[in-house]
């Protein structure tokens, strides 16, 4: 009994020992978690004789977008930028005490908001009220480091700034269960994909996937203009707008460039020689993101001609379980590979998870234009968990224990 109270309190100091074991360490749950409820949920909707489940006081779907946005996505986004920004600005690391409150907040919300959504109503405003703080926090923190460095270091400040929008998209969300319009979800779901999450994954790979490809691939040109990556933000504020204005008809008219952006990053990126698979998952990841804006501007231009809104979620479903899923895992196995002392190699737990991965975007996607689409949903649910389970079963025993060269961190 002594023993695994001390193995259980060690555990729980290897844990807080680094702001990405703590965050990460919260994601992967979350990954399942959120997953797991969302799968049932899909099943109880599309067998309800079998499976009856009663629609909670926020709409399952609004939930689903909410948890994946604003906590699920966030855990591992607050994980990777508490470790980076001082780095990146050259100022000492953070302390415990700056980055376990966030992760507190993130945790607790999404259990939280899981339990209001088997029922426990009151359990969702206290959700949402736990994610503004953990969110509180860790922007506060953020920006004090922001305040502090001598320099300027765009990527951080971009980054901020999509996290300052995202904290906007959470009070609408709160601002609508506390009892406002329902069109304050719909500004806090656009703002967490196009405010928030784009821009944090595009700043991201701008600053690290060339650096990664110059460090590892012979005769690699490192490119990444400033200019490339204020024109995606000026064009995500276009997009923002357009939607905001319900002008979907027009939405090609900032899709299109995305995509030839997205192209053109691509191009300049992919290293034209042999690279390890650890580098090769970023770049095919990131092909994900023109496949994108090619759905969402053909899904534009056919609401422009016809008046039908055609193809449904599969742009939003490419770019969530292609672009962000398959980035999700290239990163964070990367991450954790380089921060446990560990050799940087794809391990064949983590090329599972990104195949899978790859295989549920396209039945998420191709579910918008195949009969029973609620089954193959519910398909593409399972087969999240089934691609995330392993890796994450790895990630946590690695959080949990010391790193392998023994050094601390």
């Amino acid at each position: 009994m002594l023993q695994a109270i001390r193995s259980n309190d060690a555990s729980a100091r290897h844990l807080v020992q680094a702001p990405h074991r703590l965050m990460f360490f919260i994601g992967a749950g979350n990954v399942l978690l959120a997953m797991g409820w969302w799968a049932l949920w899909l099943a109880a909707t599309r067998w309800p004789d079998l499976l009856g489940a009663s629609q909670p006081s926020v709409p399952a779907g609004w939930l689903h977008a909410f948890i994946m946005q604003y906590l699920v996505l966030p855990s591992f986004i607050f994980g990777f930028l508490l470790t980076v920004f001082p780095r990146w600005m050259g100022l000492p690391a953070l302390e415990r005490w700056h980055y376990v409150p966030v992760g507190v907040g993130l945790m607790g919300g999404q259990l939280a908001l899981l339990l209001g959504a088997c029922g426990l109503e009151a359990a969702i405003v206290i959700g949402v009220l736990m994610a503004v703080a953990g969110w509180t926090a860790g922007l506060c923190f953020l920006g004090r480091l922001l305040l502090r460095e001598s320099g300027t270091t765009w990527h951080a400040r971009s980054c901020f700034l999509a996290l300052v929008l995202g904290w906007v998209g959470l009070l609408a969300f709160l601002a609508y269960v506390l009892g406002g319009p329902p069109v304050l979800v719909m500004l806090s779901i656009r703002l967490g994909t196009v405010g928030l999450l784009l821009p944090i994954y595009l700043t991201v790979a701008h600053r690290m996937f060339p650096f990664f490809a110059g460090n590892t691939v012979p005769g690699y040109v490192v490119w990444r203009p400033l200019g490339w990556l204020a024109s995606a933000w000026a064009l995500l504020f276009l997009h923002l707008l357009l939607e905001l204005a319900h002008a979907y008809a027009w939405l090609w008219g900032a899709d299109l460039p995305l995509l030839a952006l997205s192209l053109w990053a691509l191009w300049r990126w992919w290293p034209r020689g042999r690279m390890p698979g650890l580098l090769a998952v970023l770049f095919i990841g990131m092909a994900w993101l023109p496949v994108t804006f090619a759905l969402y501007s053909a899904q534009s231009l056919i609401f422009a001609v016809t008046d039908r809104f055609e193809l449904g979620r599969a742009p939003a479903h490419a770019l969530f379980i292609g672009f962000f899923g398959s980035l999700l895992v290239a990163m964070v196995t990367r991450v954790t590979q380089g921060h446990s002392g560990r050799p940087l190699v794809m391990y064949a737990v983590a090329w599972f998870a990104f195949v899978a991965v790859q295989v549920v975007a396209l039945m998420r996607v191709m579910a918008e234009v195949m009969p029973d689409a609620y089954a193959w949903h519910v398909a593409a649910a399972i087969g999240w968990l089934l691609a995330f389970l392993p890796w994450v079963g790895r990630l946590g025993w690695i959080y949990l224990t010391p790193r392998a060269d023994g050094k601390p961190g």
